[in-house]
């Protein structure tokens, strides 16, 4: 099919209809935890710290609830 020549290295499709309409979206298989991996890597890159970590998680503790 000439459509799915336009979407490349991709072997798998998530599909839905809507309103008579066939909606394509492309899946990526990956290995287990490598996700995991890629966001531990991001976090790395950006010299975030577990200290950083647990403030950002302190302080949105102490805000839960209250409205802006």
């Amino acid at each position: 099919m000439k459509v799915l020549r336009e979407i490349p290295e991709t072997d798998y499709f998530d599909i839905t209809t809507r309103g008579g309409v066939l909606i394509l979206r492309p899946v990526t298989v990956s290995e287990p935890g490598s996700r995991l991996a890629t966001v531990r890597q991001k976090i790395k890159d950006l010299g975030i710290e577990p200290k950083d970590l647990d403030r950002a998680i302190t302080r949105g503790r102490k805000h839960r609830g209250r409205r802006r």
